[in-house]
C-alpha cells in the first residue's frame, strides 16, 4: 500500500519538527546550566534518554533522520568556506590540526569498539 504524497510530507515534516526541538531544547538546557556541552549532544541525550525509556521508538523517526543523514554535506559547506579566509593558519599549523583531528577520531573509534564490546559482554553475561 503506497502512501500519498502529502501524508508523506506531513510526516517527515512531523519527525523533522520532533528532532529540531530536541535539538532546540538541548541548547536551551546547555544555556540554563550554563555547560560546556553544545546543545545538539545535550538534545542527542535526551533522543536516547527519550529511545531508552521507550517515549519514542526509533523507527518513528527514521524518514526526518535519513533526511538529514543524506543531506549531511549541506551542513558543513558554511563550516568548510570559512577555511578560505585562514589560509596561513592551515599553512603553518595544518599538520598539527590534521593530527588532532586524527588521534581525536581514533580514540572515538577505540572507545566505542571497547563500550560495545563490554555491553555485548554484559548481555551475554545477563542472559546466561
Amino acid at each position: 500500500m503506497k502512501t500519498s504524497p502529502t501524508k508523506y510530507l506531513s510526516r517527515l515534516l512531523a519527525e523533522l519538527a520532533v528532532l529540531l526541538g530536541l535539538y532546540l531544547l538541548g541548547c536551551q538546557v546547555a544555556a540554563w546550566l550554563a555547560w560546556p556541552i553544545p546543545g545538539g549532544v545535550i538534545g542527542m541525550a535526551l533522543l536516547l534518554l527519550a529511545f531508552t525509556l521507550g517515549w519514542v521508538k526509533p523507527a518513528a523517526l527514521q524518514m526526518g533522520a535519513g533526511l538529514l543523514m543524506a543531506e549531511m554535506l549541506l551542513f558543513f559547506i558554511p563550516a568548510l568556506m570559512s577555511l578560505l579566509d585562514y589560509g596561513a593558519l592551515l599553512r603553518d599549523d595544518g599538520w598539527r590540526i590534521l593530527l588532532v583531528i586524527a588521534v581525536s577520531t581514533l580514540m572515538v573509534m577505540l572507545v566505542t569498539a571497547f563500550t560495545v564490546e563490554l555491553a555485548v559482554r554484559l548481555r551475554r553475561s545477563h542472559e546466561a
